[in-house]
């Protein structure tokens, strides 16, 4: 029967995919960064069925997991680091093993808790294309990573994984004999792209609200995240079939993360929506740095998000790239990729900045 179903989605995929090949040439992507979205367009459509399930052993079947290494690779080592083994929450920690560029005290490291996109269903902290996107921000931001292996939907719908993440916080703030000696846990930064940018934001919001005694929040980027509504934006219906991400895909995605009988408008998906508290956003919510692709078809939800920090009186640094579709930042061959990395370098230091000598 699973055969079945995967030939049948397979099938019904062939012309999504023909229209997203045809984007992709009026974009003018490096034919190798074509071919690698073309798989991972057809393995998705391979393993959600319409039902709202997943064929999981399918899904496990391609996602590369690789491999942990104690040895340098790229100047970054990594290591597995079990949290709650019962529910599967663990964290790959990515190290730079070489010396911090100038500015940062006395060689001190800061850290990034990453949140893998996805939209809540696919893909793992271990999954090759994180695995290789955590050590480029390792090494090339000098930082240690800690990418947080959360539980997925429909598995495990909302509010699973944003217990996940701040549960993941909290055991950092209790073992930091878990990270290297030269982190210093109060250059802490919150990051996350597309679902994983959505958990992020709701984990900061959680973590104000937190009395860590190690950790300190210190920003909050967010890489073209994930959030929605109701309405269908203009955005969404002319970018719709870029690269990626689809209507069809984030409205699936939607359906099985969010609780049964919810609709787009649920505050996990639409922040400043119409089922959102006035006091969505704590005091203590950190800077943000929000980036926005024009070619991504959340470009308008993303610029919502971004209107309703401002008006809550938060600080927030907004990096639109005309050119950018869904998540094309994490591929080194996308033309841009230097600039999202020059981006968070400095919002990085200038939050770090503002806290020596204090």
């Amino acid at each position: 029967m699973n055969f079945v179903l995967v030939i049948k989605a397979s099938t019904n995929s062939l012309f999504s995919h023909f229209l997203i090949q045809l984007k992709m040439s009026l974009i003018k992507l490096p034919w190798t960064l074509s071919l690698k979205i073309t798989i991972f367009e057809f393995i998705v459509n391979a393993c959600r069925r319409s039902n709202g399930t997943v064929n999981r052993p399918l899904c496990n079947f391609f996602d590369r997991i690789a491999p942990t290494s104690k040895t340098p690779q790229n100047g970054v080592v990594t290591s597995d680091v079990a949290v709650d083994s019962s529910r599967n929450l663990w964290f790959r920690l990515f190290t730079p093993t070489t010396i911090p560029k100038g500015g940062y005290e006395l060689g001190s490291l800061p850290i990034i808790i990453y949140f893998h996109g996805g939209g809540f269903a696919f893909l793992s902290a271990g999954s090759i294309v994180y695995d290789e996107w955590c050590r480029r921000v390792a090494r090339e931001l000098q930082a240690v990573v800690v990418s947080v292996n959360y539980r997925l939907a429909p598995e495990h719908q909302f509010p699973c994984q944003y217990e996940d993440g701040m549960d993941a916080l909290k055991f950092l703030d209790s073992n930091l004999q878990e990270l290297p000696i030269n982190v210093n846990p109060k250059w802490c930064f919150l990051a996350g792209d597309s679902a994983g940018g959505n958990l992020a934001h709701h984990v900061a919001v959680k973590a104000g609200e937190y009395n860590f005694s190690n950790l300190k929040m210190l920003g909050l980027i967010s890489l073209q995240p994930f959030f929605g509504g109701e309405e269908r934006t203009e955005s969404e219906i002319k970018n719709d079939r870029n690269p990626l991400l689809s209507l069809d895909f984030t409205d699936w995605y939607w359906k099985v993360f969010l609780p049964n009988g919810s609709n787009r408008d649920h505050p996990a998906a639409n922040v400043f929506g119409p089922k959102s508290s006035a006091d969505v956003i704590p005091e203590t919510f950190p800077a943000t740095l929000l980036f926005v692709g024009g070619l991504d078809l959340l470009k308008d939800w993303q610029m919502k998000y971004y209107e309703g920090l401002k008006r809550a009186g938060k600080e927030v640094y907004l990096v639109e790239d005309p050119k950018a579709f869904h998540c094309s930042f994490m591929y080194k061959e996308f033309p841009e990729y230097n600039l999202f990395v020059k981006e968070i370098d400095d919002f990085m230091l200038k939050q770090m900045k503002g806290t020596i000598n204090n």
